[in-house]
């Protein structure tokens, strides 16, 4: 064995050591797409967050329906003022009676209470409004769930072939490897020029290369699964991957599209944002109208400022009233808001028009994405059948001492490329099938 060889085998043996020891320090976790999704959509913060706002949406509607309930408040007060003179007159008796004392200390305290009645069904409105936005809200929610399962899909299906791309690049590497070995014993014999060994180098580094680029790629697949799972990025994360296909997708372009126009989370969204314009609008054009409200107290002071003569002692008082707000003139305010709400709405018709006609779009090409990609597994198969059998040939050519290892290996890798491929047309159905379940709003 050659100093190379020997340098090559330690190597090789202190990767698989470390390897070892890495896989002892942090176990191999094995998911499923089901799994995975399960474990995403549990620590997703971006799921989080829509959550978090639709609840805050939903808070809205509790402060819209809540606007036309009466409130009750309840204030005291204590002022210092200066000493005055008092003024007093003669009573009924004869004896002096003091009409207005010098009270320095002044008491107030009130039971106030306001309840509006009629505001020209401007609070409706904007209940209505607000219960608009907040199932918008909970479709945002649901949307970003969708976006999130498909992201998910991706990574996964991504991460199955990274995989397959690497076991074949090593085992190029062993071949090219080998192969190096063999051209320089041929070298050494006297059957080969040098550049043939420049030439063999020049493959095995270059197997190397794409090797270890695999490998990284794989690494940061791994680890972007590895974040959308919650999970540390380092995790070793072995996917547990179901390639068979089913059955093609039967509906028609426009069966989807009728189906996607009823479950498409962001189309409702749409929906209840443009009811929600509307409504604002006509809260807006409320504010034009008389708003009418029932007043009311009870005051206790000392000195009551509502008895007369006053007194330095307690008294308590009452009032209760119906008040009429009437904006007769505010510049165009009012009907600014409703052009401003008119304009939001208008603006998200539009948005849903575009919506629809880019949704059809899309059914038809990921229809025709898992088309071509069933054609392409299909194409695959036939090729591992090829190299299938072209591997059994070599292999009974070589035990008959008619080929070279290094042909046996090529042959070994080829079957793996044609596998590989296979394993990558699997995985792009199954991710088109994904997305045209995505875009189907299933």
């Amino acid at each position: 064995m050659t100093t190379s060889r020997c340098l090559v085998t330690l190597l090789l043996l202190a990767a698989a050591a470390a390897t070892t020891v890495s896989a002892q320090e942090a176990p191999v976790i094995r998911l499923s797409l089901e799994d995975a999704t399960a474990r995403a959509v549990a620590a997703s913060h971006r799921l989080a967050e829509a959550r978090a706002r639709a609840g805050v949406a939903e808070a809205a509607v509790d402060v819209r329906r809540l606007a036309d309930q009466p409130v009750v408040g309840a204030t005291a007060a204590y002022t210092r003022t200066n000493h005055v003179t008092e003024f007093v007159v003669p009573g009924p008796t004869g004896a002096p009676r003091v009409l207005y004392p010098d009270a320095p200390n002044n008491y107030l305290t009130r039971l106030n209470l306001q309840w509006p009645i009629y505001t020209g069904g401007r609070t409706d409105a904007l209940e209505l409004a607000a219960r608009a936005e907040a199932s918008a809200a909970g479709a945002d929610v649901a949307a970003a769930e969708a976006d999130l399962r498909l992201e998910v899909a991706r990574t996964f299906w991504a991460l199955v072939t990274a995989r397959a791309t690497v076991s074949v690049l090593d085992q190029s590497l062993v071949r090219s490897r080998a192969h190096l070995n063999d051209v320089r014993e041929r070298l050494t014999a006297g059957l080969v020029p040098p550049n043939e060994v420049a030439a063999a180098e020049a493959l095995e580094s270059r197997q190397r290369m794409l090797s270890i680029e695999a490998a990284n790629q794989r690494a940061m697949t791994s680890a972007e699964l590895a974040r959308l799972i919650g999970v540390d990025l380092g995790q070793a994360i072995e996917p547990d991957a179901v390639l068979e296909l089913t059955a093609p997708p039967r509906a028609t372009a426009d069966a989807l599209s009728a189906e996607a126009r009823s479950q498409r989370h962001e189309r409702t969204a749409l929906q209840h944002r443009i009811e929600a314009a509307g409504l604002q609008e006509r809260a807006a054009l409320a504010g034009l109208r008389p708003a009418v409200a029932v007043t009311g107290g009870v005051d206790y002071g000392r000195p009551n400022p509502r008895i007369f003569p006053r007194s330095d002692t307690w008294n308590e008082s009452w009032d209760a009233g119906i008040s009429v707000a009437w904006s007769l003139w505010d510049g165009g305010r009012a009907r600014a808001e409703a052009r401003q709400a008119a304009g939001a709405a208008t603006a998200a018709r539009q948005r849903l028009a575009e919506f629809d006609s880019v949704l059809s779009l899309e059914l038809r090409q990921r229809l025709l994405e898992i088309d071509s990609g069933r054609a392409a597994v299909a194409a695959a198969a036939d090729a591992v059948r090829a190299a299938t059998e072209a591997r059994r040939v070599v292999g009974e050519r070589y035990r008959a001492g008619v080929v070279t290892p290094t042909e046996v290996l090529d042959a070994d890798v080829a079957l793996l490329q044609a596998e590989l491929d296979r394993t990558r047309a699997l995985a792009g159905v199954r991710f088109a099938e994904a997305r045209l379940a995505r875009a189907a709003g299933r």
